[in-house]
């Protein structure tokens, strides 16, 4: 999407009547995003329970690689490693994935696309960190076009640490982030929504050419 996309414009209806289209209120949403935890504090404990353990056994992957990463999760759809057993899925949009895997090194461009997806997918929603890349920038760590830590400019409920983790410990970092999910501790989209300035700043300062709207979701 350029900058003229982006910008006010007057197109016709099919009975030529005038619509005024302005793209950044009309395809996106202008609204900050919101703590859902925070809504959802009257729910009895039983059902919150419950809905925990639900959402732990249901793992909707986002499939998209962003790094060397990438080529180790393919084996976990194969019948030695069988994920789908564990509740663990594959998806091929944001808006039908509650988990996105972020496999490896991560370059600025990259970035700003993996940053639309994320804040694309709906809550709640989980960001696990594949390799050291992700942790400490790995062989990357002084690259001018990669970044260094991704819990900088989006939250990380699970590292896998290594370079690159085989499957299986990618299935452990499953396992820990389920633990997560049903202590209720999967709680990763709540905090970009409380510390959205101070996540959205760190992104304008790395993200040069910044020309999307603030919240793509």
């Amino acid at each position: 999407m350029s900058l003229e996309d982006l910008e006010k414009r007057t197109v016709y209806g099919p009975d030529n009547e005038e619509i005024n289209v302005d793209p950044l209120q009309d395809y996106y949403c202008a609204a900050t995003p919101e703590a859902k935890t925070e809504a959802q504090k009257g729910t009895a404990p039983i059902i919150e329970k419950f809905a925990n353990w639900a959402r732990s056994e249901s793992l909707w992957v986002l499939a998209y690689g962003t790094g060397c990463g990438a080529i180790e999760m393919r084996p976990l759809m194969t019948p030695k490693y069988d994920a789908y057993r564990f509740g663990v899925q594959w998806r091929p949009t944001p808006r039908q994935s509650n988990l996105f895997i972020i496999s490896g090194y991560l370059s600025i461009k990259t970035l700003k696309i993996a940053i639309r997806a994320y804040e694309q997918m709906p809550s709640p929603k989980y960001v696990m960190g594949v390799g050291s890349c992700t942790i400490n920038g790995g062989m990357y760590f002084d690259s001018y076009n990669t970044i260094n830590r991704l819990d900088h400019y989006m939250p990380v409920d699970v590292y896998v640490a290594g370079c690159m983790p085989r499957p299986e410990s990618l299935l452990t970092g499953f396992d820990l982030l389920k633990k997560l999910i049903k202590e209720g501790k999967g709680t990763g989209a709540d905090k970009y929504a409380k510390e959205f300035e101070w996540y959205k700043g760190n992104q304008k300062k790395i993200i040069k050419n910044w020309d999307m709207p603030d919240f793509n979701w």
